[in-house]
């Protein structure tokens, strides 16, 4: 069996028995700010509506990215979180795009090429066995200044999982991506929303931040590259968290709604970013 395939069958076959975990990892989320320490608000759950602004035209447009580099090494202790961050909290119409399981060479390279083509960054939480063979796409991912995260190496349900191999899928991913990225990631999140105890204070001592996310795009279910555009953009609202794939299956859909729905956000006036961690 593919490791695509195989991906597509075992979330399948885990996502109705990670439900509770995944509420319970969910429910009353923290947001954080822009180019700040996370706050204490707490944000909807996945799939939950959010109060939405009206779209309208807009000349906005974010700034070249070539030459932006990995965002710089942030400074203080990372705190040991019992509910993974979930939403944006700022002033302005900002929102972040989230891409899971790659990188793959058949999906990723597109996607950052309307990455690219539209100014934007975005976060690739990244398995570390897609990574590990495709060191180059870390780097271009580097080079273009989107921020990596650490998905672990095989993409495991770690609620199953004792602390030392939650540590090791951790571990590992996190020095493929520092050997490909050019530093070690600050973001960490959990395969199929299912997080526990033993996940928080592992990821913190390897100095990184859970994140979850807002609005699930459900394209690993190929439902429809015109249903993954109506999601986004239904659910579009400031300080929302997008989930999309770039691995894990056939991901020609999401390819092809990013380059739908992307445009259409940006000429409404939001603002597509990334987070920044600057502890004092």
């Amino acid at each position: 069996m593919k490791k695509d395939q195989l991906f597509t069958r075992r979330r399948a076959l885990l996502v109705g028995a990670t439900a509770a975990a995944g509420a319970a990892g969910t429910a009353g989320l923290l947001g954080w700010g822009t180019g700040g320490t996370p706050g204490d608000e707490a944000g909807p759950a996945p799939g939950a509506p959010a109060r939405r602004l009206p779209l309208k035209p807009s000349a906005y447009r974010l700034q070249p990215l070539t030459g932006y580099g990995p965002p710089r090494a942030a400074h203080g202790r990372t705190p040991v979180r019992r509910q993974p961050l979930l939403k944006m909290s700022g002033r302005d119409r900002t929102m972040v795009l989230t891409f899971d399981d790659g990188p793959d060479p058949r999906y990723t390279p597109h996607i950052l090429d309307t990455l690219r083509e539209y100014d934007v960054r975005a976060m690739f939480f990244v398995c570390g066995e897609m990574a590990v063979d495709h060191q180059k796409l870390l780097g271009r991912m580097a080079d273009e200044g989107h921020v990596v995260g650490n998905h672990t190496w095989s993409h495991p349900l770690l609620t199953t999982l004792t602390r030392r191999q939650i540590r090791s899928q951790m571990t590992r991913t996190s020095k493929v991506i520092e050997n490909g990225y050019g530093e070690r990631p600050r973001w960490f999140r959990a395969p199929y929303g299912a997080w526990n105890r033993a996940a928080f204070q592992l990821g913190a001592e390897l100095g990184m931040e859970p994140l979850a996310w807002t609005i699930d795009s459900l394209d690993w279910t190929t439902p429809g590259t015109r249903t993954i555009v109506d999601r986004v953009e239904n659910g579009a609202a400031p300080g929302v968290v997008v989930l999309s794939h770039d691995a894990g299956g056939d991901r020609t859909q999401s390819v092809k709604a990013l380059r739908r729905y992307l445009p259409h956000l940006l000429d409404s006036g939001y603002r597509i970013t990334v987070p920044q961690r600057q502890y004092t």
